[in-house]
């Protein structure tokens, strides 16, 4: 306002703009003067529901100041990982090794190498296994037969059979 008015509409903008100044402190006002009764009735609710209520002493308590934490040294752990993975490796891969050694797995010749792959890569996923582990050769034969009669009828294509002597087996123990 330090500029001169050089009109009555330059009077009329001033005043117009005061008003809507002053409408909005009042709005704003008002909004505070709501958000108080709420809180007060709020409190008031609160206090009917539980009783009154008394704040706990400020004494005998301990105010923790937390410092700021040491720096983790990050790349020295991936360093150090990095390095331990190299000394442990002989970089022996399981999954060639059994895609190599004939004694290590079995597969029909109708069944395609690339099934076998797919199967251990978990491209499949299983639908159904049975362990033949602790039993005896003919009750093996038996829940394998009755297990394979089963997930055949129930249209169960991936499943798994895990099989061979185990160390609490009974054959294993006369060994």
């Amino acid at each position: 306002m330090t500029d001169r008015l050089r009109s009555l509409q330059d009077l009329q903008t001033l005043h117009r703009e005061l008003k809507l100044r002053q409408r909005a402190e009042e709005e704003r006002r008002e909004r505070e003067a709501a958000l108080a009764r709420l809180r007060d009735e709020e409190a008031r609710i609160f206090e009917r529901t539980v009783g009154k209520v008394v704040p706990l002493p400020e004494t005998n308590r301990v105010i923790l100041t937390l410092g700021r934490p040491e720096p983790e040294p990050r790349q020295r752990e991936l360093d150090e990982q990095m390095a331990w993975k190299q000394a442990l490796s002989d970089d022996f891969d399981v999954d060639s090794l059994l895609e190599t050694d004939e004694t290590l797995s079995f597969r029909r010749p109708e069944v395609s190498a690339e099934s076998v792959r797919k199967l251990r890569r978990g491209h499949w996923s299983l639908q159904a296994q049975i362990d033949l582990h602790g039993l005896r050769r003919d009750q093996a034969r038996e829940a394998l037969g009755t297990f394979i009669h089963d997930s055949a009828k129930r249209g169960l294509r991936c499943v798994r059979v895990v099989h061979g002597k185990g160390n609490g087996s009974p054959a294993a123990s006369r060994c």
